[in-house]
């Protein structure tokens, strides 16, 4: 993560480079939103933030229930769960133990950040629609086929300009940044935050496991409780720095809540 005006920058280009996303995800976002009937025009202000979604909570494996520890995320949800809300949901299977497992981990290992599976799943969807953009899906081993790869961050007309920071070794770009995988990364950022989530001692943006878990870790790293509204707002726009994307992805986390949502 960078600091001062380097940050800012980055933020902004975050900005019209996640905008970019959703607009090509844009009518699962808004099919979303209608099903629930509150569309963000309808529902709230153009200027005011979003509540932050119910915590939803996964049922966790039998083998997981006292620790997660050293154990694979995509294997720490019960496997019945898993099934039955990812078709609930509508959501891929694989992703969906992705999103689970790594709210199982953080719940471990961050308890006091309170994150849901619901609101990584509000991501994914925002992001790359579970990692099915562009034709894209996962394989076996959970990477995204073809590579998720973003625009180009080159300073025309509605994008900032990012020069390289990775030599191309994640975006195939020597010349200019773009954004990777199922959570769509920049390069720089994921090179600081990124973490193994499936335990094969590599770090992929476009494996769905390091990908989402490294999307959990960084939200809990700007928020200290994400049932506080102000806290959620503020990780998320860490994404985006949107109060139109926080809804965007409030709204398709809350109708992953289901019931939970009228508790």
């Amino acid at each position: 993560m960078l600091e001062g005006s380097e940050q800012e920058a980055i933020v902004q280009m975050m900005d019209t480079k996640y905008s970019a996303a959703a607009h090509r995800t844009a009518a699962v976002v808004i099919g979303a939103l209608l099903l629930m009937g509150c569309g963000s025009n309808d529902a709230q202000d153009d200027n005011e933030p979003p509540a932050a979604p119910p915590m939803v909570e996964p049922e966790p494996a039998e083998d997981a229930a006292d620790s997660t520890e050293d154990i694979p995320i995509a294997e720490l949800a019960d496997a019945t769960w898993v099934e039955e809300t990812a078709a609930e949901h509508a959501i891929p299977q694989r992703a969906m133990a992705a999103y689970a497992g790594a709210a199982l981990r953080i719940a471990e290992t961050r308890p006091e950040c309170n994150l849901g599976w619901n609101t990584l799943a509000g991501v994914g969807s925002v992001e790359t629609a579970h990692a099915s953009i562009d034709e894209s899906g996962l394989n076996a081993q959970g990477v995204a086929e073809p590579a998720i790869i973003g625009p180009v961050l080159d300073g025309s007309e509605g994008v900032m300009e990012v020069e390289d920071t990775d030599e191309g070794e994640y975006d195939d770009d020597k010349q200019w940044d773009r954004a990777v995988g199922p959570m769509q990364f920049l390069p720089e950022t994921w090179e600081t935050h990124a973490v193994d989530g499936n335990f094969d001692g590599e770090i992929d943006p476009q494996q769905i496991d390091d990908a989402v878990l490294t999307a959990g870790v960084y939200l809990c790293e700007n928020a200290e409780d994400l049932t506080d509204d102000d806290e959620w707002v503020q990780a998320v726009t860490t994404y985006n720095q949107s109060l139109e994307y926080a809804r965007d992805v409030a709204g398709i986390a809350e109708s992953y809540a289901g019931d939970t949502a009228d508790e």
